[in-house]
């Protein structure tokens, strides 16, 4: 690996999350069932999460500590905190979210993408049949992972020096995870997850006040950009079509109603030639009149519009 020089130990500083100590005289009461048909009901408006009564521990568990930092003794208190000020629906938002994740994570997905993907594009690339100009949506990204292991793939096996432009958009709800992302730092135990010529090519491991962390280096960082988006809204800023969209892990919050919403939109920004990568818990097999299964977990579109691969980038 690589050795992190002293321009990079600015960006290597992490956020504090403040002190963790609590008064001893706020003790919040178990979540009723009221309070917790207030808090289901605002989370899918907002989110589009769906919690079912049976993930009221799990609410409890992730709400706890906002509670704590607030001083409420009651959900009731905090609900009408999170209803009445923007920033602590964000912070509630952050406290829900699942950001589990890590490098190369279902490795059959990348596989695919390495033997059968870009194999072809370099072919197309070659004889003129496609632009070299990629783009990528990671749409979940969580705290980086997904990403940034996109960048090494690609970057190792689409270089610059034979005409690649690569771009790739990662976007998530919680604004917490996307810190992280965007400090790209972490543990050095995630080192593990990565492979050794990725590790030597793109990584740099930590130094002195440092030493224990691993960062992404410059070469895949300037190829991912951040953005926080809620994928339950209507509609998403972002412009033009991907030739590849993650959104793995993500779609088994959402009901199934939900869910194909959200894929419809996604499916708006993929290329007619592009994919869609879902999670290996997430079937898709409802929208089989607009989704063809490529393999397990990998879609493309079961109506390809006979446009130009190359189109609307």
């Amino acid at each position: 690996m690589g050795i992190l020089d002293s321009d990079l130990e600015e960006m290597f500083a992490r956020s504090g999350e403040g002190t963790g100590v609590f008064p001893f005289d706020v003790q919040p009461k178990k979540i009723t069932e009221k309070e917790f048909t207030s808090f289901q009901q605002l989370i899918h408006h907002i989110s589009g999460i769906w919690l079912p009564p049976a993930k009221a521990t799990l609410l409890v568990g992730r709400l706890l500590k906002r509670l704590r930092i607030r001083g409420f003794s009651s959900f009731d208190e905090y609900y009408g905190a999170v209803t009445s000020e923007p920033e602590e629906l964000t912070e509630m938002l952050n406290a829900i979210s699942t950001n589990e994740t890590r490098f190369f994570r279902e490795p059959l997905q990348f596989e695919f993408l390495e033997q059968r993907i870009l194999p072809q594009w370099k072919a197309d690339g070659k004889s003129g049949k496609r632009s070299r100009r990629i783009r990528v949506w990671s749409a979940g990204c969580s705290t980086g992972q997904e990403p940034y292991s996109l960048a090494m793939l690609l970057l190792h096996h689409l270089p610059p020096s034979d005409g690649w432009e690569i771009e790739i958009i990662a976007t998530d709800l919680s604004t917490q995870a996307l810190e992280t992302a965007m400090d790209a730092t972490w543990e050095i135990a995630k080192a593990s997850e990565i492979s050794d010529r990725y590790l030597k090519a793109f990584m740099l491991k930590g130094y002195g006040e440092q030493e224990g962390r691993l960062k992404a280096g410059p070469e895949i960082r300037q190829l991912v950009h951040f953005f926080h988006l809620n994928l339950n809204d209507q509609a998403y800023f972002i412009s033009g079509k991907f030739d590849l969209i993650f959104c793995r892990n993500v779609l088994i919050y959402f009901n199934v109603e939900t869910r194909t919403q959200i894929v419809r939109r996604l499916l708006q920004f993929l290329l007619p030639e592009g994919y869609l990568f879902a999670g290996h818990a997430e079937s898709l097999h409802t929208m089989c009149g607009e989704l063809r299964a490529v393999m397990p977990t990998i879609y493309n579109h079961a109506r390809r519009p006979g446009q130009q691969a190359n189109a609307h980038r």
